[in-house]
């Protein structure tokens, strides 16, 4: 099971309120909310390994060189100085440092990659050759482009409704969902992202196509560069419309290639050797030190019992 470490955590601030609180009075609400998603996913699902994957760069260079309007506008505003920093809630910024000491202490593994989102890396792991099975855990639909039947299985527990409202996602759901082939489901899924832009991403998309045209165009040329190919041959069936608007967003199109495909190819390194649930934690007096601290007992228990531990705090 890999976890979009990111993408769990904001969800979880955002519904829970704040007013739960340590004992000092600091808001605990995302750590709270973040324990208990691994607890409740860890009792339904039961994976024998897990990785919580995380942003190392959240804006990679990679990217913004090719489409510097990618996620501009979460950019915090750079009185500070930091120029290229995500706009982040102040009572969600502490919380992290909270959630990946909880993490440690735990010994839930971690892992990143200099340069690259938790997406690339969730890519990387997804394919690893030691795996069968992997289940992703996300609220972001970009990772639909990984669900995959061969050489793994992969499929992507989408969470963007919630838990309780949690989609599983394989090759065939995507494609009875965007209306794209079964067969390169993901990929497919990836092509229509880069035709009808993404404003959450700040991907603007090729003009005048809109979802269900670019899923039409993916499916009947079957895939973007015999869609391309098409626009610049004065026989194929392609309106004039869409033919000028895909060559005019030639640039584009090729920028966008790179920009949306999450990589498998990322240098990856993990907080620990093993990746496997762990059958007692790894710093028992850490985590007994910091449930005193942040009163979050109640979180790390059920923590505690979806892994089978004999401890309680």
């Amino acid at each position: 099971m890999l976890l979009d470490g990111a993408s769990l955590w904001f969800r979880s601030f955002y519904a829970l309120p704040e007013k739960m609180t340590s004992p000092d009075g600091r808001p605990v609400n995302a750590l709270r909310g973040f324990l208990d998603t691994i607890a409740a996913l860890v009792t339904e699902h039961r994976p024998t390994r897990l990785v919580v994957c995380l942003d190392v760069d959240w804006r990679p260079a990679f990217r913004t060189d090719l489409i510097p309007s990618y996620k501009a506008h979460r950019v915090a505003d750079d009185s500070a100085g930091a120029s290229d920093a995500e706009d982040v809630p102040d009572t969600l910024t502490p919380q992290v440092d909270m959630i990946t000491e909880a993490l440690r202490c735990a010994g839930i593994t971690t892992s990143g990659a200099t340069g690259c989102e938790a997406d690339d890396v969730i890519g990387t792991l997804a394919f690893d050759e030691a795996v069968d099975a992997v289940l992703v855990v996300s609220g972001d639909r970009d990772l639909l482009q990984v669900v995959a039947d061969d050489p793994v299985q992969v499929r992507v527990l989408y969470v963007g409704r919630g838990l309780k409202n949690a989609e599983l996602m394989g090759p065939a759901e995507v494609a009875a969902k965007y209306n794209v082939p079964t067969d390169r489901a993901g990929t497919a899924y990836a092509e229509m992202s880069i035709l009808r832009g993404d404003p959450s991403d700040g991907l603007p998309g090729v003009p005048g196509i809109g979802d269900k045209t670019a899923a039409k165009l993916i499916t009947e040329y079957g895939d973007l560069d015999a869609l391309e190919a098409a626009a610049y041959d004065a026989g194929s069936s392609l309106t004039k419309r869409a033919r000028n608007s895909i060559v005019e967003s030639k640039d584009y199109l090729a920028a966008a290639r790179v920009v949306v495909a999450v990589r498998t190819d990322a240098e990856t390194t993990e907080s620990r050797d093993d990746d496997r649930l762990p059958t007692t934690p790894d710093d028992v007096d850490g985590l007994r030190a910091l449930v005193a601290e942040l009163g979050v007992d109640s979180s790390v228990n059920r923590l505690a019992t979806a892994l089978g531990w004999d401890e309680t705090f």
